[in-house]
């Protein structure tokens, strides 16, 4: 008997021994799932493991900062890095919800471009390094205007009468209300001006409510090319990666409208406290590498932030991507300061707005 206790002791032991190296050598990695989630694996995941030996646990959320600041209150902190949005960057990082990143850590460009100067401006920040340029467009399925003029603008989002049918935006007030005032006609530079007054507000929903009752919320990336292949909407805001995946490589008839669209940044994040904290920066100045920066793009039409990086893509891809000359010429870039002071109460009245 003393022999079989003995023995599963030591086979305990060795369990516990076993699984405590298993969490030594892993990352848990929170992103946005779908095809985004995909290129990261492809172009960071699984050469990160090749090279490190640290497995990467994938897991997805529909982005925010409840979740971080969940675990960071309570002390049980399992994620290691999240990728987040720009504005949720500067504002997880004012709460102190984000560990300080030191650009000093990061590697110079693959052709010697110091790090500091190879990145585009907004792309290094105290919590976060981001790698990419994102953008909200509003794209829609050719084959439903065979024969008709298709949309071509911003203000064709908010034209029923030309443009019938549903149209499916992002539920969350940030960019449906800037796109309302610039589709009303507020000037780019006047926009969040407006939105700091009572008036300005009520004439971004008063935009917004000549299509809510057309308008079916979405809440994930991968929601809005589902939506348009099925014909359940004729339009659709979406991030335009989304959808230059299902155009090139799902063979999807959709077209892009890149006017007015809306960029941002987003990169990596680690919660406060994270437990393997020197292991998540290792991750974050890997995945920010020329090449795998370069390797991203490949995989998802997002531009890289760092200016090298763009120099390894072939021309086709280039002209695809958010920061093109032509698709940026009527661009709109979040403003991350400003949503921080105000998006606790933006998102309060956009309920609000949507439950009556």
């Amino acid at each position: 008997m003393k022999n079989t206790i003995r023995k599963l002791s030591i086979a305990s032991v060795g369990i516990l021994l076993c699984t405590n190296a298993l969490a030594k050598d892993s990352l848990t990695v929170v992103s946005w799932g779908g095809s985004f989630t995909k290129s990261q694996m492809e172009a960071y995941h699984k050469p990160f493991t090749n090279k490190t030996g640290v497995e990467i646990v994938s897991e997805d959320f529909s982005g925010g900062l409840a979740e971080i600041k969940a675990q960071v209150e309570s002390g049980n902190i399992t994620w290691d890095l999240v990728s987040l949005d720009k504005p949720d960057i500067v504002r997880g990082c004012a709460e102190g919800l984000l560990e300080p990143f030191d650009p000093a850590l990061l590697l110079d460009g693959e052709d010697g471009t110091p790090a500091k100067a190879d990145f585009v401006p907004g792309a290094l920040h105290e919590c976060a390094i981001a790698s990419i340029v994102v953008s909200n467009i509003i794209a829609f399925d050719e084959t439903r205007y065979k024969g008709k003029t298709a949309p071509s603008k911003l203000t064709d989002l908010f034209d029923l009468t030309n443009y019938p049918g549903r149209r499916s935006l992002q539920k969350q007030p940030q960019g449906n209300l800037e796109w309302a005032l610039l589709a009303d006609g507020v000037a780019a530079q006047d926009i969040y001006s407006t939105l700091e007054t009572r008036e300005g507000r009520d004439r971004a929903f008063r935009k917004l409510d000549s299509i809510k009752q057309d308008v079916v919320w979405w809440t994930t990336g991968a929601q809005p090319p589902q939506m348009l292949a099925d014909g359940e909407v004729v339009m659709a805001s979406a991030f335009n990666g989304r959808i230059d995946n299902a155009q090139h490589k799902e063979g999807k008839p959709f077209r892009i409208i890149w006017d007015h669209q809306i960029g941002y940044m987003n990169g990596w994040a680690i919660p406060k406290g994270s437990k393997n904290l020197k292991k998540a920066q290792d991750f974050a100045v890997f995945s920010s590498s020329t090449t795998a920066l370069a390797e991203q793009a490949r995989w998802i039409a997002y531009g890289p932030t760092r200016k090298s990086s763009s120099k390894l893509l072939d021309a086709d891809l280039l002209k695809r991507l958010p920061t093109a000359p032509n698709n940026f010429q009527t661009a709109f870039m979040f403003d991350d300061e400003w949503w921080i002071d105000y998006a606790d109460e933006l998102n309060e009245e956009f309920n609000t707005w949507l439950a009556k």
